[in-house]
């Protein structure tokens, strides 16, 4: 699968027959060695229903439709020769279409896994006719996707940039701070706050760079640069493993490409230099 402009995603009644689908459990999908998308009639054919607890038309692949089933977490081996798969090895694979029909899969499957009941009376949710929505036949409350907006943010000072590293990344890799926005807190805040937590720097002159879905599991994430202030590197106990000044001659292992986080470290570096620029995968 190849070309982004394969994948377009849509709101789709699931109700029609035909067509494609995943199967997703917590950020893996189910493979065999033809792929990661199955006929639809063979997946209803070998899935009991009580393993499936949800499914959503999610768009369409090369014009065919897909649909996405989240499966129960006692999914097993289902198809003959089927193994799972996560989300983060097709992102390092660097199949854009298909990376990005399954992200977009993983968050309107997720969130089909955490909405099958209402959050205020409890009652059972159904599917909103037209909209990627959850309703409430009881109190008609309408339940959307979750979108959780954070900050990335490469600083610099001088020829230097500040990279760290958090305990859960691949051995010896190392990249820019991130963090959640909080509730009442503007984006640039947001910044400087994240920056203060997990290093105790001061930061100053925020430009905005571009931004990425990140879809483990629902995030949008909004790049900045930013030039240091003030401040010594003290790593955030528990959420950085280490903190550090590199120079651009002497970078340790980088995030993988494709990702955001890579694109704000490779930008600067090219406008630094007066490079081409990289482009940003969207």
């Amino acid at each position: 699968m190849t070309g982004s402009n394969l994948w377009q995603p849509a709101v789709i009644d699931a109700g029609q027959a035909g067509g494609w689908a995943l199967a997703h459990c917590r950020q893996q999908f189910l493979c065999d060695a033809r792929g990661v998308l199955f006929p639809r009639a063979l997946l209803q054919a070998h899935l009991p229903q009580p393993m499936v607890l949800a499914e959503h038309g999610v768009g369409y692949f090369n014009r065919q439709p897909v649909c996405v089933l989240e499966l129960a977490d006692n999914a097993g081996d289902l198809l003959p020769g089927g193994f799972w798969k996560g989300l983060r090895q097709f992102m390092h694979e660097g199949d854009l279409a298909t990376f990005r029909m399954l992200g977009y899969a993983a968050q309107v499957a997720t969130w089909a896994r955490q909405h099958r009941f209402c959050g205020s009376c409890g009652g059972p949710l159904q599917p909103l006719s037209g909209e990627r929505a959850m309703a409430c036949p009881s109190c008609e409350l309408h339940h959307y996707p979750r979108l959780s907006p954070s900050i990335i943010v490469l600083i610099s000072r001088g020829d230097e940039l500040l990279l760290a590293r958090s305990p859960r990344f691949a051995a010896g890799v190392y990249s820019t701070l991130a963090g959640f926005v909080e509730p009442g807190e503007s984006i640039e805040e947001c910044v400087r706050r994240e920056v203060r937590e997990e290093v105790a720097l001061e930061v100053g002159n925020l430009r905005y760079i571009a931004s990425q879905s990140w879809p483990f599991p629902h995030s949008l994430m909004l790049g900045f640069h930013a030039d240091y202030v003030a401040g010594e590197i003290v790593p955030q106990p528990e959420e950085i493993e280490d903190a550090r000044w590199f120079t651009p001659d002497q970078l340790p292992p980088l995030p993988a490409h494709g990702s955001i986080a890579r694109y704000l470290i490779e930008l600067y570096l090219a406008r630094r230099s007066g490079t081409a620029e990289p482009v940003l995968p969207g």
